[in-house]
């Protein structure tokens, strides 16, 4: 399938990054409830936030390795959605490297690697906001049916 989409300034593509990510913020519930906050959109990258919480504290007195995951998965999400294509994760990896605490701010950061017709790899690091690596990540996305705001707009 021909990709048929105007040319955009970096300015326009920019703009279009950050409408998508408001779009998808307002639907995003499960972000919302664990306190994942987004700092910055930009065409195929993110950079989101979350406080570890007392009720993501495992067993062994650290931040569930689920949590990692799914502030990685989110940064990933919003990433390979920055350019207003329906876009979901087809396969994912995490490897953790180092425990993070209650109390720890954490910061996921999505940078795309590749991308090719319909699908994309990214890779995400998980940090604390002190610069210790916590997590490695990397998602392949598949492009769907629709775009993120006319969805928004349908619903």
């Amino acid at each position: 399938m021909a990709d048929i989409s105007p040319v955009l300034t970096p300015a326009e593509a920019l703009q279009l990054a950050q409408d998508a990510a408001k779009a998808m913020w307002s639907r995003d519930h499960a972000a919302q409830a664990l306190g994942i906050a987004i700092a910055e959109v930009t065409p195929g990258t993110s950079r989101l936030t979350m406080a570890v919480r007392q009720d993501m504290v495992n067993g062994h007195a650290i931040c569930h390795g689920g949590m990692l995951f799914t502030l990685a998965d989110t940064a990933f999400a919003y990433a390979c959605n920055s350019y207003n294509r329906n876009t979901v994760a087809s396969a994912c990896h995490i490897d953790f490297l180092a425990p993070a605490h209650l109390g720890d701010s954490l910061v996921a950061v999505a940078i795309e690697r590749a991308q090719s017709g319909r699908t994309g790899v990214y890779d995400v690091t998980v940090s604390t906001a002190a610069g210790k690596t916590v997590a490695l990540f990397r998602g392949k996305s598949a492009r769907i049916q629709g775009e993120v705001i006319a969805s928004f707009s349908q619903a």
